[in-house]
């Protein structure tokens, strides 16, 4: 159960608060914004799915399959989307991270960068994993990029992986982040924090999301 354990997590510009149905209208609105579950190659929830998405999500959380986390922005004190470490492998001392969506209105404000040293600080440095995952589709160059930028190195690609509700066959890239590069890749995503604070901008209207 250690792996699906989701205490609250935080630093100055997000906090990790263990999922609940507080943040049902919260997290409806954010994936609201631009009408993220439409994009093909995603699978999220709908406005009106969101509650039995969080149920989904507890459910594996009381069976121990999954770490689930509401993603809050301290700048408003509102959900702006999910994240969770799933696909846990004791023996091997391995955890995804993933089903991961925030809201457009937050992409480039510095949230996912903040998220994500939440997240491998506590697999590394409490849990003691010897690698941390990452998986996305394969056209989605946008999540790709993202994993990319936080120094994870693509171990490969899982060619027609998953089929979709809507019939297409989804290319499944993976990465993944060692123990052994933890301390270089803990660096730059301070030093990325640090820019952010120093010298705010102004988020885009584009989202972000690595849902696997």
């Amino acid at each position: 159960m250690q792996f699906a354990e989701n205490p609250r997590l935080a630093n100055d510009a997000v906090i990790l608060e263990p999922l609940s149905h507080q943040w049902t209208s919260d997290l409806q609105e954010a994936v609201a914004s631009q009408e993220l579950w439409r994009h093909w190659f995603v699978a999220l929830p709908t406005p009106e799915g969101m509650a039995e998405e969080i149920d989904r999500r507890l459910a594996e959380h009381e069976d121990g399959l999954c770490a689930p986390w509401a993603i809050i922005s301290t700048a408003t004190g509102r959900a702006v989307g999910m994240t969770s470490f799933h696909t846990l492998d004791h023996a091997n001392r391995r955890l995804e991270i993933g089903r991961t969506w925030m809201s457009a209105h937050v992409h480039g404000a510095g949230i996912n960068p903040a998220v994500k040293f939440l997240q491998l600080e506590r697999a590394f440095e409490v849990l003691g994993v010897n690698a941390v995952e990452f998986r996305t589709n394969w056209h989605n160059h946008r999540s790709r990029a993202a994993i990319e930028r936080l120094g994870a190195k693509q171990d490969g690609v899982l060619r027609k992986h998953k089929i979709h509700p809507d019939g297409t066959v989804r290319d499944t890239v993976i990465y993944s982040i060692t123990n052994d590069e933890w301390p270089a890749v803990k660096l730059t995503l301070l030093e990325r924090m640090h820019r952010r604070l120093q010298v705010p901008t102004m988020p885009n209207e584009k989202a972000f999301f690595d849902a696997s």
